[in-house]
Order: C-alpha cells, then structure tokens, then sequence
C-alpha cells in the first residue's frame, strides 16, 4: 500500500474506475450472449436484444474497454446471424 497521499487516491481511483469497466464489460458480453440465443431459437425479443448488445458494443468501444473494429465485426457477425 502506498504512503504518498496522491498514490493513496489514485489507487482508490484505479480500483473504482476497473470496477466500472468491468461491470460495462460483463454487462456487454451478457448482452452479446442474450442475443445470440434468442437469434438461434428465433424468439419474438430477438430484434431487440440484437439492438442492446450493438448498444452495449458501442458504449465499450466508445469507452476504450474493446477495440472498434472489434466491436464492428462482432456488430457484423450478429446481424449477418439475425438475418
């Protein structure tokens, strides 16, 4: 543990800011899975969960958590799917 008061906080910072990138993370993976699932079983949501895991894609990549031309393949790989 560091005795440098500004060390101290960014510490705390970087513990906070991991927390919330990986809750985004998971949260996107989820709703990537979700998606396919229900694309697979042909459900009545299926539309929609698609349109919330693009979101999700685009809220990572737009905060650094995945690269963009990832999240525009798995975008591509999804709707090609859904078709």
């Amino acid at each position: 543990m560091p005795n440098i008061k500004g060390a101290i906080k960014r510490v705390k910072q970087s513990n906070a800011i991991n927390e919330q990138n990986s809750r985004t993370k998971s949260a996107m993976r989820s709703a990537l899975r979700k998606a396919d699932v229900a694309i697979d079983n042909k459900a009545d949501n299926a539309e929609e969960l698609k349109r919330a895991a693009i979101k999700s894609l685009d809220t990572a990549a737009g905060k650094g958590l995945i690269h963009k031309n990832t999240a525009a393949r798995q975008k591509a790989r999804l709707t090609k799917k859904a078709l």
